[in-house]
């Protein structure tokens, strides 16, 4: 059994390296800015932006609006991804999980701990698929298509279940960080 503050399981013993603690808290720090801001940001859309811009009378207006935003969210989100990647990383690395010699030990993913980092895992893969086809395929082909049209309003309407897909996934996601954070 661990100290206080560190996780123990079967077979294992994962706590934060004790020689890089700054390194280590600066890495979870940048983890979780850019969590709430790619999270943040799709929330925020989806609740204040999407339904303010959707009073918008203007179908010209509205639609270049919606694809400007969507393009430079893309942006900030893409950033945000690849820090939530480099730090993942990170912290399995100061967590003492990251390997082959942990990985391939079937106690681990028996472990409360290796279940709830196989379901991060599947849900990152979820969330990273829907959003190359989001931000790379349907949402800019729904910026070009033409305002009113059979073709926008399906593109439209895709591009919007496809976020609120990545929403609800964000949400499974955070789940299983927080689970990993308290040890499975």
């Amino acid at each position: 059994m661990g100290k206080p503050g560190e996780y123990s399981f079967p077979g294992f013993f994962v706590s934060p390296r004790p020689d890089t603690p700054h390194v280590y808290i600066f890495n979870v720090t940048l983890h979780v800015l850019a969590a709430m801001i790619w999270l943040g940001g799709m929330f925020f859309f989806a609740l204040v932006g999407a339904p303010t811009l959707r009073s918008l009378e203007d179908d010209a207006l509205r639609a270049r609006l919606f694809h400007d935003l969507g393009t430079a969210f893309r942006t900030v989100g893409w950033v945000c991804i690849a820090v939530l990647l480099v730090t993942g990383v990170g912290n399995l690395h100061f967590r003492g999980m990251w390997g082959m010699e942990i990985w391939s030990d079937s106690r681990f993913w028996g472990s409360p701990m290796g279940r709830s980092f196989f379901w991060k895992l599947v849900t990152v893969g979820v969330m990273l698929a829907v959003q190359l086809v989001h931000d790379f395929n349907v949402g800019p082909r729904a910026g070009r298509a033409k305002p009113g049209t059979p073709e926008a309003l399906r593109l439209r309407r895709a591009a919007a279940w496809m976020g609120r897909v990545n929403g609800v996934a964000g949400l499974v996601l955070l789940y299983f960080a927080v689970r990993l954070a308290r040890g499975g």
